[in-house]
């Protein structure tokens, strides 16, 4: 059954208070040199971004008895991974052979069993879906999933709270988890707040799909916004949820994301990965931002490789 936009605001409230005790309530700070903006800073979450909540909403929703498998090299492995060391699930995680090393050690340290499949990552959920339908494995979806959408719609809850007169949410654009769980949440709140939706240019799938109104597949070339690349699942919950929380969709470039990525690193003195600061470059290319209202900006997590930011935050080093 298809979830509704007010299923997942009904059910954003009790998955709060489930999930309370394993996440950080993120503070929104208003930015250092740009007024009236707000930074939801949930680069400072556990494990390094807002997957957590999705993890461990759906991860708390399970017997512990009942095995689980995921495939993911990034954010949505690591935070399964932890979410697991808490509730005790026994946990696969399925990861591309050529997996950053640095990653690779992270997920392992939490004592999960790794699988290394040959190929990219769409190859290893293939993989990971295959293993669930054939082992008896439950699959976690990093969005494809409707207590993981309540459980990023509980960023939505706190920011209504932190910033209820907000006029606006800037919100970077993956599989649509977090997009449809804020949207979700914050317009229960405030029916008139307008959700931004904010697409690297390079790896735009959801845009796509909500704009022609279904699954529709695109170029994904590479980009500093690795979190919000890749595909959208045929049949995914987000499609339906982001096409009616949606109201305006903007395309960021790599020169845009880097360029923001600068921004936040010396005007605001974080470093955060290309996927929070694409939120934030969406911002910029607003034409209809308001002056004087007040937005926020989702910066959705901090787990970036060192090799590739470095270079652009001080290219002069």
């Amino acid at each position: 059954m298809q979830p509704t936009v007010d299923k997942i605001a009904a059910a954003a409230g009790p998955v709060r208070d489930r999930i309370r005790p394993a996440i950080i309530e993120t503070p929104c700070l208003p930015a250092r040199t740009l007024d009236g903006v707000f930074y939801k800073t949930e680069n400072l979450q556990n494990t390094g971004s807002f997957k957590l909540r999705g993890a461990m909403s759906k991860l708390t929703s399970l017997s512990v008895e009942q095995p689980l498998i995921t495939a993911s090299s990034g954010n949505h492995g690591i935070a399964c991974s932890h979410a697991a060391s808490q509730t005790g699930h026994d946990l696969t995680v399925v990861l591309p052979e050529n997996v950053a090393k640095a990653k690779l050690t992270k997920i392992e340290s939490y004592g999960v069993k790794v699988v290394l499949h040959p190929g990219d990552s769409g190859k290893a959920e293939v993989e990971a879906r295959a293993r669930a339908d054939s082992d008896g494995f439950t699959y976690v979806s990093p969005y494809n999933d409707p207590d993981v959408v309540a459980g990023q719609a509980t960023i939505g809850l706190e920011i209504a709270e932190q910033v209820p007169d907000a006029a606006s949410i800037y919100v970077s654009m993956g599989g649509g988890g977090l997009i449809s769980g804020i949207g979700a949440a914050i317009k229960s709140h405030n029916p008139d707040i307008r959700v931004v939706g904010v697409s690297a240019t390079n790896s735009a799938a959801l845009a796509a799909s909500i704009t022609a109104g279904q699954i529709t597949d695109v170029e994904h070339l590479d980009t500093l916004a690795d979190g919000c690349a890749g595909g959208v699942d045929e049949g995914a919950i987000t499609l339906p949820l982001a096409s009616q929380l949606v109201d305006t969709l903007i395309h960021c470039t790599e020169e845009e994301i880097a360029e923001t990525l600068r921004l936040i690193a010396w005007e605001d003195k974080m470093l955060v990965e290309g996927a929070a600061a694409l939120a934030l470059a969406g911002l910029f290319k607003d034409e209809d931002r308001k002056r004087g209202e007040k937005s926020v900006v989702v910066l959705c997590g901090s787990n970036f490789d060192t090799t590739v930011i470095a270079p652009i935050v001080d290219p002069g080093a």
